[in-house]
């Protein structure tokens, strides 16, 4: 039986529902390749009344004392909670993650954000004493969040939560692909008794609403996720009026599996890398698509690669690409050449933007295999002659994302994870951690989001002589 279709006509907008003055836009469910969709677009008219209605709303909100803020923050995540089902539901429709996956990382995990981002809050130090200096640290204004298609409740979170925790208004535009959830989220806003104009919804495409947000005079700042080329284009627009902007680009994750490890370490550093190269289609940002281990067990990682690869079952475990297009980028990469392929033949279904999940071994440092963000299911390897070799070839790539470091020895743990160039770092599976910060090196983009750090990206410094 196929889902009512959603109808949203109207944007959020000052505290009310507006009319939009673009056309509409159809929203497919990617599962399914039916329309279970259709939102108003923005034009440039909405982006400046959304502007404005941020504009106005910001004096006030900055002064709203710090507890007050701290307590609305609590009340959107305890709506959300009691809402958590519903918003895994529309995640399921618009961006094909399987439920129980829509439920557990689209849903939970920002949760946990908005939690800590609360607690970030309470002990935020907002002044500090330098000699005879206050220091001030003051919200920028008005943030223009442009979110992507892949976590579309979890990447509006991390950017409109610690902006709004430090005093500044918003304006978000999410993607035309998956709008329906920041629909969910203004609504989830107006329960929480979020004063007008402190979150404000425009829809549309990055090439215009994006684009207008990024050179709007009224912007103070840019948060952008999306790819590394787009992101270039909002630095350039957003320097047009010397705004700031936090950009969190793409990545090409390493997975580095030191020759000391045990074979039993060996085999979770394999069967944790493939799941988190397959999370959510192979469509994330932070994916360990590249697997580097010892070349003299590497008939021992194929192996256990191509076991772990066989339990995703398209349709089932592993999700769809969000489009037509998507699955044709990542296909594109599905040609032998560059490595050779271990695993790649399950059955995919009739319906949807489905690929099977694929393994290469052997790949060359230089082929597109290694270099290049695919953004779907498919795994790496490459072997390594040493450890310092292995550092190298992860330190081999224009980002610096994510990464996982397996070790044997744990009290050497921090000396290697010093030496690979990325932001963040996960020593032998530790757990996510929602307080600490998140960004990349290199061309994985510019600022740090969630907790302390997200809040700290969206705040202007004053001292004060006294």
């Amino acid at each position: 039986m196929t889902d009512e279709l959603i109808r949203e006509p109207a944007l959020y907008i000052g505290g009310d529902w507006v009319a939009g003055h673009g056309d509409d836009s159809e929203v497919e469910n990617p599962a399914t390749e039916e329309i279970t969709g259709v939102v108003t677009q923005g034009t440039e008219f909405d982006v400046d009344q959304a502007v404005s209605a941020a504009r106005a709303a910001f004096p006030k909100w900055a002064a709203t004392p710090v507890e007050d803020r701290v307590a609305a923050l609590r009340r959107l995540k305890d709506v959300l909670a009691d809402r958590a089902d519903a918003f895994a539901g529309l995640i399921n429709r618009e961006q094909g993650s399987p439920l129980p996956l829509a439920r557990k990382l689209h849903v939970d995990v920002p949760l946990a954000v908005i939690a800590r981002t609360a607690d970030a809050l309470a002990e935020f130090p907002f002044r500090a004493q330098r000699d005879n200096s206050v220091i001030l640290r003051e919200p920028v204004g008005v943030v223009a969040a442009v979110t992507p298609w892949n976590l579309p409740l979890h990447q509006v979170i991390v950017k409109v939560v610690p902006a709004i925790a430090a005093g500044c208004t918003v304006v978000l535009k999410p993607a035309a692909l998956t709008p329906l959830t920041a629909f969910e989220l203004a609504r989830a806003f107006e329960a929480a008794k979020f004063p007008p104009g402190v979150l404000n919804l425009v829809t549309g495409g990055g090439r215009v609403v994006g684009d207008l947000l990024s050179r709007h005079p009224g912007v103070d700042h840019v948060s952008f996720t999306g790819s590394t080329p787009v992101g270039r284009q909002v630095a350039a627009a957003a320097a047009e009026t010397v705004k700031g902007v936090t950009l969190e680009l793409g990545g090409k994750s390493a997975s580095v599996v030191l020759s000391d490890v045990s074979d039993e370490l060996l085999a979770k550093a394999v069967k944790v890398t493939v799941a988190n190269c397959f999370l959510n289609g192979g469509q994330t940002c932070t994916a360990l698509s590249r697997l580097i281990v010892p070349a003299s067990r590497l008939a021992q990682v194929e192996q256990l690669a191509a076991a772990a690869a066989a339990k995703y079952m398209p349709g089932d475990r592993l999700g769809p690409l969000i489009s037509a297009g998507q699955r044709k980028e990542v296909e594109s990469f599905l040609d032998p050449q560059g490595g050779k392929l271990v695993t790649g033949s399950l059955p995919v279904p009739d319906k949807g933007h489905f690929v099977a999940p694929a393994v290469f071994s052997e790949v060359d440092p230089a082929s597109r295999l290694a270099r290049e963000e695919i953004f779907g299911p498919v795994l790496s390897i490459l072997p390594a002659d040493s450890d310092d070799h292995a550092i190298e070839l992860a330190n081999d790539s224009i980002y610096g994302l994510g990464g996982a470091l397996w070790i044997g020895d744990v009290d050497q743990a921090l000396d290697w994870a010093a030496r690979i160039r990325t932001g963040q770092i996960d020593v032998n599976a530790a757990p996510f951690n929602p307080r600490a910060p998140f960004g990349g090196y290199k061309q994985s983009g510019i600022g740090r989001e969630i907790g302390d750090f997200g809040i700290e990206d969206v705040l202007e410094i004053k001292a004060v002589q006294l």
